[in-house]
């Protein structure tokens, strides 16, 4: 593989988003064509995929790390509606010794 099929490396350090940026939209990724390389090759032009590719995973990465907040969020409200449960059947059951 020569060098200008190889991927190119991402920037190192952390990533950052402008207010600019808007996530791709599944629409977006099944309609998304690419040009054809330059005479005297085939296929598509390695630079448009891999380019394309790495903002499908940025998005991706988004998605994920929200759904992963999303859990954290959700056990942490289940754990606080048990305590709750368990706190008013406490509650409950001492009033019905006290009668």
């Amino acid at each position: 593989m020569n060098a200008s099929n190889q991927r190119p490396e991402p920037p190192s350090g952390a990533t950052y988003r402008s207010a600019a940026y808007t996530g791709l939209l599944p629409w977006q990724v099944r309609e998304r064509r690419f040009p054809p390389t330059g005479l005297g090759r085939r296929g598509l032009n390695p630079d448009d995929v891999y380019a394309f590719l790495d903002r499908v995973a940025v998005d991706m990465a988004a998605v994920y790390a929200a759904l992963a907040e999303s859990r954290r969020e959700t056990a942490r409200i289940k754990a606080g509606l048990r305590r709750w449960q368990t706190d008013q059947a406490r509650a409950r059951n001492e009033r019905g010794r006290a009668q």
